[in-house]
């Protein structure tokens, strides 16, 4: 039976204070404890079965009839974050989605994501805060590709400001576990944000997870990313996580309707009855090919 959603609770007066910090950037940390995996970039094969992402996004609508059967939201806030050069019309049909499952989601509001610039990332930051303390309630956040370092990196800054602020995390396609030269797109980046992308990661833990339930959606067949990448090492985090593998392109991957699947899954969870995903039917263990990376 699908769950209704729940009516939204009334502020307290810690999400009324709760207030986003002043940085210039993300909080770095002043050592990197988890190392970076050292693994090479898709080939051009894969590469070149990008082109698929428009098969993926056709692949909605005969889908759409299953996915209405997923479990039904509670009403809360999901901030989604675009993937490098991309906005908040990439991720509108995702958001568009899960607003007819019962969540309210927002996109990220700071145009096209160019890289993690002064200024972006303050009112992106504050724009969850506000998420929060509109809605009374925690807020997940989804990222895609560059996105979903934004969502972990938040995670992490928000949670140490007040613990409660996030429900969960999740990724798609996010090279957040291997260096900068495991992905096809490292030179867009600086050529897109004008920032060295070695000395931007330099000091951030971003191997390890945010200290709430984080699912990573990734695709061996991704041709931009390193799926080696984006599988979540067990041990980093007090919270649990897990690695959910799709069919899936990068350029594809918030178009995917297995993908769409499994985020919707994630989000019903209860943050307080956290369980791994399950793949119950024959149908899923088709649509997921591994239970764990």
């Amino acid at each position: 039976m699908p769950r209704t959603a729940r009516s939204t609770p009334r502020q307290s007066a810690n999400t009324r204070s709760a207030s986003v910090p002043s940085t210039r950037s993300f909080v770095r940390t002043n050592t990197r404890a988890t190392p970076f995996l050292d693994v090479p970039p898709p080939n051009f094969l894969l590469l070149a079965l990008e082109l698929r992402a428009l098969w993926e996004f056709g692949a909605l609508l005969p889908s759409l009839p299953l996915l209405g059967r997923a479990p039904q939201g509670d009403g809360h806030t999901v901030v989604v974050f675009p993937g490098l050069s991309a906005g908040d019309v990439s991720t509108l049909p995702l958001r568009r989605y899960l607003d007819s499952l019962g969540y309210q989601t927002q996109g990220w509001g700071q145009g096209l994501n160019l890289g993690p610039r002064p200024g972006v990332i303050d009112a992106a930051k504050a724009h969850v805060v506000r998420a929060y303390q509109q809605s009374g309630q925690p807020v997940s956040l989804v990222g895609w590709s560059l996105g979903g370092i934004y969502a972990r990196e938040f995670a992490k800054e928000l949670s140490r400001l007040l613990p409660g602020m996030v429900r969960c995390v999740i990724t798609l396609g996010t090279p957040f576990g291997a260096a900068h030269t495991s992905t096809n797109a490292w030179r867009l980046y600086e050529l897109a944000s004008g920032r060295n992308i070695e000395a931007e990661m330099r000091g951030y833990d971003l191997p390890c997870a945010p200290p709430v339930p984080t699912t990573s959606i990734y695709s061996r067949s991704d041709g931009i990313v390193a799926w080696q990448g984006s599988v979540q090492a067990p041990g980093t985090s007090t919270a649990p996580s897990e690695n959910i593998e799709v069919m899936a392109s990068h350029f594809g991957i918030g178009l995917n309707p297995s993908a769409w699947w499994a985020v919707a899954d994630r989000l019903a969870q209860s943050p307080k009855q956290w369980q791994l995903f399950e793949r119950r039917s024959r149908l899923l263990r088709s649509l997921f090919p591994t239970p764990e990376a």
